[in-house]
């Protein structure tokens, strides 16, 4: 490459193919995860990469293996050689089209599986072959255990977002797969965050791995501006409203921790005439794809969703994303702000902390290593922000008799053996009886 020359995807050694698909979308400079991770999955060993969303991770990994497997097709021999792992159906089905996208010239076959979706139907499909089969871990254990799918010559094995795979439970399914994959594999994990399963996992599976931090895991990305502003609780949900409606956010993405909590900031928003949708676990599957591509199409102006749901949303011309409360993975905050300033494109992130959650807010801090600016409203912010000591609370202390909690009340009855202290209220009661017999005795008279 010419000295002062932007590196391009051709000098990284990619197919014809491959540069055509790249640029019927308009790709042209690699960007920083795209220019480390290609080469060195090239090199055949095992990858430990820290990517935020919206870097270009995707296609990071997908064009090297895409480019491996077409060089090696066997016209008409379809079967599994690429597993991609993923935490969501909603990035499943993300990840799943982009290498479609990228394999549009190449004799390869993609399949996606995901639970909620038609299992029959994804039987069908995998009859007829798949060599890269992108899956939530549930999913493919299904299939693998009705006898659907032979991993035995897998090749590439990829956890994307493994952090979140990991964060949501599924470490015993992860387990059960690898039992089901060959020894000899390429594995590839890319991570927002390296928490300390995450670090046990990479010990188990990664050889000798090259390690990639474009980004160091655990920090925001620089293109996106973060924001705190300090509120009353109960006045969340108002200035949420006013700072949507007042600032003129066309496209704003709300996440909460909980369901219910969800639904009731859903409706808030609608009372003030925002229009507004929400997703969460308890969504149909259609119901949250209809959400998401009403959101993305511009006729509705908000979308409430949980961590859990929000995984994987690929939202290009998303401006800024509030975050009503601090998740319950502190991790987790990496991953809702990167749903903005995607691709390089300046974001905001906008945090509400009410005064309960002083101690949340400084763990997300102490895990970006600096302290997130803040900005109070008149009206809106407390008087005095309360100092919360120790350890991060999501509820109010449930009370509890005895050693671990209230203490136990005295009881009323007592004992023959030990005399009961005199009170002054006593001294009320002797003078109340005298009285009222010296009133009896003044009456017989």
């Amino acid at each position: 490459m010419e000295p002062n020359r932007a590196m391009s995807f051709s000098d990284l050694h990619l197919k014809p193919s491959l540069l055509k698909a790249l640029e019927k979308k308009a790709y042209t400079d690699p960007t920083p995860i795209q220019r480390a991770l290609i080469p060195a999955i090239f090199t055949g060993g095992d990858v430990l990469a820290g990517a935020q969303t919206g870097t270009g991770k995707t296609a990071a990994f997908a064009l090297p293996i895409l480019q491996d497997l077409s060089g090696k097709h066997q016209e008409g021999q379809h079967y599994p050689k690429a597993i991609v792992l993923v935490p969501t159906r909603e990035l499943a089905k993300q990840v799943h089209q982009s290498f479609v996208e990228y394999g549009a010239f190449l004799p390869l076959r993609s399949e996606v599986l995901y639970g909620g979706g038609n299992f029959k139907a994804q039987e069908n499909r995998l009859k007829k072959g798949a060599d890269i089969i992108v899956t939530t871990t549930g999913r493919l254990l299904e299939h693998i255990g009705k006898h659907h799918l032979d991993l035995s010559a897998v090749k590439f094995l990829v956890m994307d977002e493994a952090d979140t795979i990991l964060d949501m439970g599924f470490l015993k399914e992860v387990s059960q797969i690898l039992q089901y994959l060959p020894e000899k594999r390429q594995n590839i994990l890319i991570s927002a965050t390296l928490s300390a399963p995450l670090k046990n996992l990479s010990g188990q599976i990664l050889h000798k791995p090259k390690r990639i931090e474009v980004d160091s895991m655990g920090t925001a990305a620089s293109s996106v501006k973060q924001i705190v502003y300090p509120v009353e609780a109960e006045k969340k949900a108002e200035l949420l409203s006013y700072l949507i409606g007042s600032r003129n956010y066309t496209m704003a993405l709300v996440f909460v921790r909980k369901k219910a909590e969800a639904d009731m900031v859903a409706e808030e928003l609608k009372l003030s005439g925002l229009k507004t949708e929400v997703i969460h676990g308890e969504k149909s599957s259609g119901e949250r794809s209809r959400a998401l591509n009403a959101f993305k199409e511009g006729k509705i102006r908000v979308l409430v969703a949980t961590d859990i749901a929000a995984r994987g949303l690929d939202i290009p011309a998303l401006e800024v994303v509030f975050s009503y409360d601090i998740p319950h993975v502190t991790q987790d905050y990496i991953h809702r702000i990167g749903r903005t300033g995607r691709a390089g494109k300046a974001g905001l992130a906008i945090t509400l902390i009410s005064p309960g959650e002083t101690v949340a807010l400084r763990d997300v801090e102490r895990m970006l290593g600096r302290p997130i600016p803040q900005e109070r409203l008149e009206g809106y912010a407390p008087k005095v922000m309360s100092i919360q000591k120790g350890a991060r609370k999501n509820e109010k202390k449930k009370s509890a008799e005895g050693a671990f909690g209230n203490k136990k009340k005295k009881s009323t009855t007592f004992s023959k053996t030990k005399k009961r202290k005199t009170t002054k209220r006593d001294g009320f009661k002797v003078y109340d009886a005298n009285k009222e017999k010296s009133d009896k005795k003044r009456g017989k008279k």
